[in-house]
């Protein structure tokens, strides 16, 4: 879904962000969905590790 915005979908988002939110707002929004993300990418990466240690546990039981 994300691939199909191209630059100007891009541009016209960042725009009606910058009306709603306004200048001051935007950096620190950009902070947290940052943040949000590496957690999010962080819980993943802990998840599949996990699923990956058990799944070598049964195999050598």
């Amino acid at each position: 879904m994300l691939q199909n915005i191209g630059i100007p979908g891009l541009i016209l988002v960042l725009v009606i962000a910058l009306i709603i939110f306004g200048p001051s707002k935007l950096p620190e929004i950009g902070r947290a969905f940052g943040s949000t993300i590496k957690e999010f990418k962080k819980s993943t990466r802990d998840l599949i590790d996990e699923a990956d240690q058990d799944s070598k546990e049964k195999k050598t039981t």
